[in-house]
């Protein structure tokens, strides 16, 4: 997890640094770039929460297991 936290620090900081430069070069561009970060930072983080529920062994899992089971024993 420390990893993530790391690369994701250090993506969003690149993104900020790369604005930066730009917004001095295009203007207003910052904005979109601080937008883009936080949208793809936030698909990340609901990815790997997704991956991290739905591992094997995890409770979700189980259950997700179990109702197939037993829908593919009724269906039989």
């Amino acid at each position: 997890m420390g990893k993530a936290v790391a690369f994701l620090a250090a993506l969003i900081a690149g993104v900020i640094v790369v604005g930066w430069v730009v917004s001095s070069l295009l203007g207003g561009f910052l904005y979109y770039l601080i937008v883009g970060a936080l949208v793809v930072g936030g698909g990340a983080w609901l990815y790997a929460r997704l991956k991290r529920e739905l591992a094997p062994g995890t409770r979700t899992q189980r259950r997700i297991e179990a109702a197939a089971k037993t829908y593919r024993m009724r269906n039989r």
